[in-house]
């Protein structure tokens, strides 16, 4: 009888590695192309940078971040064509699509005043997909064969959470961008205000006519933080909890997912802000917010799936709707005067797509049938 290969038999295409492929390649587009204003022609071919000299003044940081970003995409598509074409032929599929997405996303920023095509930035992410292409290679029998990972993935989550878990693993990197509201994601009202101001030439706040113009107070303020804080957080681990099997420690992963969006948020006040500005954003209404938040969630986990998954939706919608009718949060604006973006442009482009559409994806796979655990209705 001929001997099988069991790995060659099992191996199946990665649902995870997929749709961490298509979020990381929406990512880039919304960072290379950030902030989407100003489109003009100035009469040169948008390739014409492939052949310019290099640039005279760049700084390793600016190198190191064109790197870094590209190396997600390599591992990811390598990932996402395994098993059908594995090996050096996918790693090499990779490098080619990796280069063309980047002279792509160049060429097209010829056509933005605040960006610069630049052959050095095709030239680093480049490299940044070559490292990720080949370390997805040689990481393939720990990534995409039987491992303990695989095994551990299989033991606490349910088979339709691969979508679910790069949903919840950008949560956490949706912190990064300022909000004025603790986990106060979708904001798009103010986004929205300023496009149309200019397209009408006139100032438009929609919030403002959402509110029919009521001005808050200090204790209205406090409330509002307190609801949306409330919402995001139960519609997050509720999320989380939809995509776990009972055996899982979901106390446990809960607070892991809870700790890693913390220390996110920290993180990145401190860079943007400064030091001493690491945990301004824990207001007495985000604080009231998150213990709310908590309380509701441990009453929820003795209810049903059903109950659990129509009560996230519905936090979740209730959140932005919230955030949108709240009006702009006096101290957030002028801690934001400190904020400059410099270097960070195309960091805080992909930091502003993921804050504002988190919620959005998050109601749409909820939504979506294929993706409810056990053909919970």
């Amino acid at each position: 009888m001929p001997q099988q290969e069991p790995h060659q038999e099992r191996a199946t295409a990665s649902a995870f590695a997929r749709a961490g492929l298509l979020a990381y390649g929406m990512l880039i587009v919304y960072a290379s192309w950030f902030p989407f204003s100003g489109w003009r022609d100035i009469g040169i071919s948008p390739f014409a940078y492939l052949f310019a000299p290099l640039p005279h003044y760049w700084t390793w940081f600016d190198l190191a971040i064109n790197v870094l970003g590209y190396i997600p995409f390599g591992m990811f598509m390598v990932c996402s064509l395994y098993p059908r074409i594995r090996g050096s032929a996918g790693v090499l599929l990779t490098i080619v699509c990796g280069v063309l997405v980047s002279g792509s996303m160049e060429a097209v920023q010829t056509f933005l005043p605040s960006r610069v095509a630049s052959n050095l930035d095709l030239l680093t992410n480049g490299i940044g997909v070559c490292i990720g292409a080949v370390a997805a290679w040689l990481l393939t029998p720990i990534l995409l064969q039987e491992s303990p990972i695989l095994m551990l993935r299989r033991r606490w989550f349910s088979p339709e959470a691969s979508r679910g878990l790069i949903l919840l693993a950008l949560w956490p990197l949706a912190q990064i961008y300022p909000q004025e509201y603790l986990f106060g994601h979708g904001q798009m009202a103010p986004i929205i205000s300023d496009w149309l101001s200019q397209w009408l030439s006139i100032p438009v706040d929609i919030g403002d006519k959402m509110r029919f113009g009521h001005q808050f107070n200090v204790e209205q303020y406090w409330l509002v933080e307190t609801l949306i804080t409330t919402c995001s957080l139960v519609g997050a681990i509720l999320t989380l909890l939809a995509l776990l099997r009972e055996q899982a420690p979901k106390t446990l992963l809960a607070l892991v997912l809870i700790a890693a969006a913390v220390a996110v948020k920290a993180m990145a006040s401190s860079l943007f802000f400064g030091p001493e500005k690491a945990f301004s954003w824990l207001t007495p209404g985000a604080a009231t917010g998150v213990m709310f938040g908590l309380l509701l969630v441990a009453g929820m986990t003795l209810t049903s799936l059903k109950a659990q998954r129509r009560v996230t939706i519905m936090m979740l919608l209730l959140s932005l709707i919230v955030v949108n009718l709240a009006p702009a949060s006096p101290y957030f604006i002028a801690t934001l005067q400190t904020w400059v973006q410099g270097q960070f442009l195309n960091f805080n482009g992909a930091a502003q797509f993921l804050s504002l559409w988190w919620p959005i994806f998050a109601l749409g796979f909820l939504l979506h049938r294929p993706h409810r655990p056990n053909g919970v209705a």
